[in-house]
């Protein structure tokens, strides 16, 4: 086949929500309906079946939360699914952000009792700046909850998304019996299966025959579905497309209810891929000689091997196992001898890939987030991805000091994959490299990893900081450094950070020192 009847098989698309909103549930579920696992299992694996399959960090394991994406990626029906979970923890939004660059659209997860929550709000919001369809599905039907329309409401009232409902749930939350199909009128009935290990069978009932059997709850769905339908809600494909209103489905990932509804539409409606712009701003046709770009590394996914893995969106022509290509950043040549398609923590070798796909290049130290590999001539480098500005900072030593070159490598690992952004400075040198994080938790995954992945167990002391600006000028460095609350720090793209112990702090040195220039650190590609 060719590229572009490739690329159109492809469908791309990231899972988003506050932390426990069931994300990695969801992700579970799609794979037992796609039928690439036989059973599931809940986090924490329950009934004895192992935990969901994206979640393999041992840290994830053991808390029963993502803290950094998996890609997925199966077939179902005709197409080809790459399907990447993201951490829904505030902490780890950079991972995410980094997730939203690689796909064609997105699944906002809401929980039926708690609607649209902070995490979620941030996350859509990137979603809106990045013109990404959303479609939302309302989880959790299956346990008491808020009313179907109150929560439709919120979609509108709070980020101005207008919900197109393509099922409608039938009983209210925690007396789910089905839901409403509303393109075709009919009701469909779940049934539970044990523990939710398997897909729930389906029946579909004509609507006089639901009425019958459901009664109130029937007649009740019906008509909440025809209100919202007088005020906008009907389904309209140009809308979901276009980012301005989202289709919305209920159901239970636990149970394994509505998860198909969701399958279908990713399949029937969600974008395919398309022309990515490169840095020049001109589209790069899908057709174009081979180009993709990195948005994540990772190491330790194989503990018998230690392997790096970097995940890297294909944007244009054909790829095929073995091919040499160019990395933009380096100009440098990369063989692409050892390429994988991932499954959580199992991988296969794959051999080719089209406009969309997700592949795992495996061995591959010289990579970075935000590198661009291409083929051919001329060159093509896609935008890169954001460091987001860091909010804790924390001086780290070896606890064993025997272990220095451990260490020296398990922190240049972690800061290749962005768990952690480096700082250095003159004062401290290289021997007290600064981790610089989004949120704390980040310093817990480097810790852990520090020391099981890399042997070499840290000391991590905190710094008092809780302003940083960007210095604009790298001659006004001591006047920074001379103060007794603040110093700069070089990041490891050469941004120099200017570190207060509070905004006050800052302020008092730009007053004795009005020739500082500072500048509100903003997240640069």
């Amino acid at each position: 086949m060719s590229i572009l009847t490739e690329a159109d098989r492809r469908r791309s698309f990231a899972v988003i929500s506050h932390p426990d909103a069931g994300k990695s549930t969801l992700t579970e579920a799609l794979a037992l309906h796609a039928k690439v696992i036989n059973e599931a299992g809940a986090v924490h694996g329950k009934g004895g079946r192992q935990g969901v399959v994206s979640d393999w960090m041992e840290m994830e394991k053991a808390r029963g939360i993502s803290i950094t994406s998996a890609a997925l990626q199966f077939s179902y029906r005709d197409c080809v699914i790459n399907l990447l979970d993201t951490p829904g923890h505030a902490d780890f939004s950079e991972d995410t952000y980094r997730v939203l660059s690689a796909v064609d659209s997105a699944v906002m997860l809401l929980d039926a009792a708690k609607g649209l929550e902070p995490q979620t709000l941030k996350l859509f919001d990137v979603c809106r700046h990045r013109g990404i369809p959303v479609i939302t599905f309302i989880n959790k039907w299956d346990r008491p909850g808020r009313e179907a329309l109150e929560l439709c409401d919120e979609l509108v009232e709070r980020i101005g998304l207008q919900p197109m409902p393509l099922t409608w749930p039938v009983g209210a939350a925690g007396h789910f019996r089905g839901v409403l199909d509303v393109p075709g009128g009919d009701f469909i009935r779940y049934q539970r299966t044990d523990g939710g290990a398997t897909a729930a069978p389906e029946t579909r009932l004509d609507p006089a025959t639901a009425e019958a059997e459901q009664g109130e709850d029937w007649v009740r769905a019906t008509e909440e579905w025809e209100l919202l339908a007088a005020s906008g809600g009907e389904f309209a494909p140009e809308r979901f497309l276009d980012a301005s209103a989202t289709p919305v489905l209920f159901g239970a990932a636990v149970l394994n209810f509505g998860v198909r509804h969701l399958l279908d539409l990713l399949v029937d409606l969600a974008p395919k891929p398309a022309p990515r712009v490169d840095a020049d701003g001109e589209p790069r046709p899908l057709d174009a000689e081979f180009s993709a770009f990195v948005f994540k590394v990772q190491t330790g996914m194989d503990p018998a091997h230690r392997d790096q893995v970097a995940f890297a969106r294909v944007c244009s022509g054909e790829f095929e196992r073995g091919m040499v290509v160019t990395n933009a950043t380096t100009k440098r040549p990369f063989a692409t001898k050892y390429v994988q398609q991932v499954f959580g923590q199992h991988r296969s070798t794959v051999d080719k890939a089209y406009p969309g796909d997700v592949i795992g290049l495996v061995n591959a130290s010289a990579l970075r987030v935000g590198d661009t590999l291409y083929a051919g001539k001329p060159p093509v480098r896609f935008p890169g991805l954001p460091s987001f500005a860091p909010a804790h900072f924390a001086v780290a030593r070896p606890a064993d000091l025997s272990r220095a070159k451990q260490f020296r490598k398990g922190v240049d690992q972690l800061a290749a994959e962005g768990v952690v952004q480096l700082l250095k400075s003159d004062l401290r040198g290289d021997a007290s490299p600064v981790f610089a994080a989004v949120g704390p938790m980040q310093f817990e995954v480097a810790a852990h990893r520090m020391e099981h992945e890399f042997s070499s167990p840290v000391r991590l002391d905190r710094l008092p900081y809780s302003a940083v600006r960007r210095l604009s000028d790298p001659a006004q460095r001591s006047l920074v450094d001379s103060g007794r609350r603040s110093e700069v720090l070089t990041r490891a793209d050469g941004v120099d950070l200017a570190l207060f112990e509070d905004e006050m702090a800052m302020r008092i040195l730009v007053r004795q020192n009005p020739e500082l220039t500072l500048e509100p650190l903003v997240a640069e590609g």
